[in-house]
């Protein structure tokens, strides 16, 4: 249940304005140790940030390891990790440091097709039911 009010409270937030998928980016820092993911309003941000947990931040922004058949990706676990936020970005850091030349992805969800927070929780029936797009990165 919290995890559904989390996801409320996100859906609620971006649906504040006209823009509902922000324009997520992502990148390595820290010597390739962690991913910093920019692109989120701060009233958003700040909303998710008052849940200390990770779980919130990686029920949102879930960080994969590509697996070397790519149409298995849909059934990866998420790879563990720190959430931190600093101003307007999450810095993700996992507990397993990134593998050299390893291929990892981003999950980003879009909330555009939903007219409101209860339709998009309505269609979300499973793992892959919601439209997303994957942001692909190499250490």
């Amino acid at each position: 249940m919290k995890k559904v009010c989390l996801i409320l409270l996100a859906l609620t937030c971006f649906g504040c304005g006209q823009h509902l998928q922000p324009n997520i980016r992502a990148r390595l820092v820290d010597k390739g140790h962690s991913l910093q993911i920019a692109g989120f309003d701060k009233m958003i941000i700040d909303d998710i940030s008052r849940d200390t947990s990770n779980e919130a931040w990686q029920n949102l922004l879930p960080v994969y390891k590509m697996p070397d058949d790519t149409d298995m990706k849909d059934f990866q676990h998420a790879q563990p990790g720190k959430y931190k936020v600093e101003g307007n970005e999450v810095t993700f850091t996992p507990d397993t440091p990134f593998g050299k030349g390893q291929t990892y992805f981003l999950r980003t969800f879009d909330y555009s097709g939903a007219k409101d927070a209860w339709d998009f929780v309505r269609k979300q029936k499973g793992k892959g039911s919601a439209g997303h797009k994957d942001l692909l990165f190499k250490y």
